[in-house]
């Protein structure tokens, strides 16, 4: 992948879990200073360019290169809060926590109600078991009028939620995501977070009609939701269909964590 670039590159999406990031941000800060405009938009344009590309590197699993495109884009405009996210991302998938948490505090100061960002930040934080600190984030997210994704946020906060033993918000998180879901894949990731809570609160009905919901969509199921169909099936004593998804997940994903957890017996 070529380093050298000619024109604006496009915003795109990036994940981690279930993160996304759009490196621009809707509430960004022109500096003060003391240069002229001209000189101030090509700071934001370089910083942007080099955002952009560190999310390519990023989402391609380049991780060094992606660290130096966000330093130049830092380098370039000090207060350019997406280059500070992204860089938070990297350094989270590196496991350097304290420094993606910095990252992501410098972020918000410089755009507090960037939905991206704070979607991210909230997700970080409950997979540092620091829910409770996550809410806040999603909900800024959510309500802001410019996310064009808001069932992301939905959709951690309930799977957040879940983890932090709220069903009943986990609940109302997640079939709100299903009324504002877009896509597939983020359909598919809200009834799944929905199959695990009436899993968890022993609704094998729910449960399993969610399921054949995912199961029958017209994709490649997940090893997740294989997986997840298994238990049901078994919780159930329905032998031959748990047989049948087995046999799914064998065919498909031999090699995932979910065919080991199947060898090894442990339903739950």
């Amino acid at each position: 992948m070529s380093r050298t670039i000619t024109g604006r590159l496009p915003i795109m999406a990036v994940w981690l879990a279930a993160w996304a990031i759009m490196p621009v941000s809707a509430q960004l800060v022109v500096p003060e200073s003391t240069h002229s405009n001209e000189t101030v938009s090509s700071a934001r344009n370089q910083a942007q360019i080099h955002t952009e590309l560190a999310a390519m590197y990023f989402q391609a699993g380049s991780m060094s290169v992606a660290l130096e495109e966000t330093n130049i884009a830092i380098t370039a405009d000090p207060r350019y809060a997406s280059a500070y996210g992204v860089r938070a991302l990297v350094h989270t998938l590196l496991r350097e926590f304290d420094r993606a948490d910095a990252d992501f505090k410098k972020a918000l100061s410089f755009a507090p109600n960037d939905p991206d960002i704070n979607n991210n930040y909230g997700w970080f934080l409950c997979q540092r078991d620091r829910g409770r600190e996550s809410f806040p984030h999603f909900l800024i997210a959510i309500k802001n009028p410019l996310y064009v994704t808001p069932e992301r946020a939905y959709i951690n906060a309930g799977s957040c939620a879940i983890k932090t033993g709220d069903l009943e918000g986990a609940r109302a998180y997640l079939l709100q995501a299903l009324q504002t879901v877009k896509d597939r894949e983020s359909l598919a990731l809200a009834q799944m977070q929905l199959i695990s809570l009436a899993y968890k609160e022993d609704n094998l009905t729910e449960a399993r009609n969610r399921l054949q919901e995912v199961l029958q969509a017209g994709v490649t199921p997940p090893p997740d939701a294989l997986w997840m169909g298994i238990r049901v099936e078994h919780k159930l004593g329905h032998l031959s269909e748990e047989k049948s998804l087995a046999a799914q997940l064998k065919r498909l994903y031999p090699t995932s964590a979910e065919y080991q957890e199947y060898l090894t017996g442990k339903y739950e």
